[in-house]
């Protein structure tokens, strides 16, 4: 027979507080009935002695301090979990909203997750290809990372979201092992319908799960849609050996809802704010990612956030930066000028792109091409500073020539229609293009029995009026 407690001693937002409670732990569910009939739902947030603070999901709005009946369920929040989630739509607490009907689960799931033995941990290997090729060449997603997209408010984050759920698939015999689970935090009503629809139209909502949690749910809710997607992640990853990509957005609304309910509970704030646990708090989530022994599927993450004013020191990004594994950044001059997807190469990186490409995963002459991009982008800019001040009439000829690949580099390959699909060698034979369109001599980041292989100046012909046609020749 469960233990009922009448009567509250406190309520302060969207926290209540109960004494002489008793046998209780952190973390612990408990079902608050109240006078109409409903039920609503809190969770076990501190604990002090026989008092307890309780963080109600739905709000305190209509609890009575006196005859509210509070009953303790003894374990932590959990979620239904079944392969059927797959294609289904779930609010931010797992609750389905598609009119669909309850999940009926093969198992039910604690929402905060199991820890992972870093032993068991496997180095990611393998790519997820995603069409885009800017994002497949110079920043590459490997399977069982956590690859960050830091964006800015109005930029197209979303567009490229929608775009990458769309074409991600994996390469090799084990592409059909993969789905998608998507999870939305503090999202308007428009961009939620955007979502839904956008999914259902390229008929990509049969391998995608979604959370959604709407800018009018309750701030907590939006604490728990990350928790709920990725326990939904790892069942799917790690018990029915599936490969899932988790594509979070906005973390920023995730971590300011964090701020908000940490001011509630009275906590002393940190950078602008925040918590000073917010470290701690989103490792918690960008950790639950990777490859373990005993399971071959994988959990790979694409946190989004938008930038507060674009700044990327700001705790959220930074901090984000410290704990995965290379960053995607968007460009909002290359965005204003319509470039699709306007991302900052030179500001972007993926750490394990080095382990997960190549011959055997890709093509033996990946981080050839890309190393030389790179290098190239970046005499650009030095280029572009330069002419700044002289005048790109008074420039040497090599400056000219990377000024005009940089324009090039920009409308031709960072710049990508929403529903254009690249493969990996449509990509690389389009770097390769580019890089033709440069003096021989300045590819100093390939070796000289690739470049006599690769290097052909007629490659250029599309791109340059005076390149020479194919059969021609023409001085390096």
């Amino acid at each position: 027979m469960s233990l009922q407690y009448v009567g509250l001693k406190d309520i302060n937002g969207p926290l209540v507080a109960l004494e002489g409670v008793s046998g209780v732990s952190y973390d612990e569910i408990a079902r608050i009935h109240l006078n109409d009939g409903t039920e609503r739902i809190g969770r076990v947030v501190e604990l002090e002695g026989d008092k307890v603070i309780l963080q109600v999901f739905e709000g305190t709005k209509g609890i009575s301090l006196e005859n509210t009946r509070t009953v303790f369920s003894g374990k932590p929040l959990e979620i239904p979990l079944a392969p059927e989630m797959l294609g289904r739509v779930f609010n931010g607490a797992g609750k389905p909203i598609d009119g669909l009907g309850p999940v009926f689960p093969e198992k039910m799931g604690d929402v905060n997750g199991q820890a992972l033995n870093p032993v068991a941990r496997q180095y990611p290997r393998n790519y997820i290809h995603t069409g885009i090729s800017s994002i497949d060449a110079l920043m590459t997603l490997i399977r069982g990372q956590k690859l960050p997209i830091f964006s800015g408010s109005g930029l197209s984050h979303n567009k490229l979201a929608v775009q990458i759920v769309k074409q991600a698939k994996l390469t090799g015999d084990d592409g059909g092992d993969f789905a998608i689970v998507f999870a939305a935090m503090g999202v308007q009503n428009d961009v939620a319908d955007y979502f839904r629809r956008s999914f259902e139209e390229t008929g990509a909502s049969e391998r995608v799960c979604m959370f959604l949690n709407l800018s009018s749910d309750p701030i907590i809710e939006r604490l728990l849609t990350p928790l709920c997607a990725l326990t939904a992640a790892e069942y799917l990853a790690f018990e029915k050996n599936m490969h899932i990509l988790v594509i979070m957005t906005d973390m920023t609304s995730y971590a300011e809802a964090l701020r908000e309910f940490s001011s509630s509970k009275g906590e002393i704030p940190g950078r602008k704010g925040y918590p000073g646990y917010l470290y701690s708090n989103l490792a918690s989530l960008y950790e639950r990612a990777g490859v373990v022994e005993g399971s071959t599927g994988s959990v790979t993450q694409i946190p989004i956030l938008t930038m507060p004013n674009d700044d990327i020191t700001h705790p959220i990004p930074d901090l984000t930066a410290y704990i995965t594994e290379g960053q995607i950044v968007f460009d909002r001059d290359l965005d204003q000028r319509g470039v699709y997807p306007g991302l900052s190469v030179l500001l972007s990186l993926s750490r394990l792109m080095k382990d997960g490409i190549g011959e055997g995963y890709t093509r033996a002459d990946h981080a050839a091409v890309s190393n030389q991009l790179f290098a190239a982008y970046a005499r650009v800019q030095d280029a572009r500073s330069l002419a700044s001040v002289i005048g790109e009439e008074e420039l040497s000829e090599a400056d000219r020539a990377y000024m005009r690949f940089g324009r090039l580099f920009e409308d031709n390959f960072l710049n990508q229609g929403f529903d254009e699909n690249r493969s990996m060698d449509e990509t690389l034979d389009l770097g390769w293009d580019l890089l033709c369109t440069l003096p021989k001599s300045e590819l100093d980041r390939i070796d000289e029995k690739l470049l006599d292989e690769k290097y052909d100046p007629a490659r250029a012909a599309r791109f340059l009026d005076d390149a020479p046609k194919n059969g021609e020749k023409k001085d390096d």
